[in-house]
């Protein structure tokens, strides 16, 4: 999950700051030691949501399709993240209080980082849609692989993890980001 300022106060109190866990791909980006309790629908708990850093405008979930699914989300939205509006929301549980997220649940898009000079190698640009293929006795191709083009940002395709066992990607050997 990602979490606002506003929320972490509520959920650790006023003026908590994360605790940077391990550092992600993404320049600037961390898995933070803090986790909260998720609450779906179906009052079905996912204990140990880690949250990700930095602090973001609004806070978010992104699930799984199955992960969703087992909570109660019936209708959960596929967006790029900061894609909230509409979408469902959720109870979050933290160690020194509790929210309700009015919406703020969605199913991650799978999506590319890159700079400039990649979208430049690959001909797209921000916002465009690419193709993944990932080859392998489940190999499948990704029709909708959404282009996020940041100065900062490391070439890294995005997939949850029920798309990644879908095609077997831990096994892959052969895997093409194409136009």
């Amino acid at each position: 999950m990602h979490v606002s300022r506003e929320d972490l106060d509520r959920l650790f109190g006023k003026g908590y700051e994360l605790t940077v866990d391990r550092p992600l791909y993404q320049p600037g980006n961390f898995a933070a030691r803090e986790t909260v309790t998720l609450v779906g629908p179906r009052s079905r708990l996912i204990s140990n949501l880690r949250i990700l850093g930095p602090l973001r405008k609004r806070s978010q979930v992104e699930l799984a399709f199955t992960d969703a699914v087992s909570m109660g989300f019936d209708d959960i939205p596929v967006r790029l993240s900061g894609d909230l509006d509409g979408t469902p929301g959720a109870f979050l549980m933290g160690p020194k209080g509790m929210i309700e997220m009015k919406e703020g649940v969605i199913r991650a898009a799978m999506h590319v980082h890159m700079n400039p000079s990649e979208a430049a190698w690959y001909g797209v640009r921000h916002g465009d849609v690419m193709k993944l293929r990932v080859g392998g006795d489940a190999g499948v191709t990704f029709e909708r692989v959404r282009v996020r083009v940041d100065e900062t940002a490391r070439l890294n395709v995005h997939l949850d993890t029920d798309e990644a066992n879908a095609c077997g990607l831990h096994l892959a050997k052969k895997i093409e980001l194409v136009k």
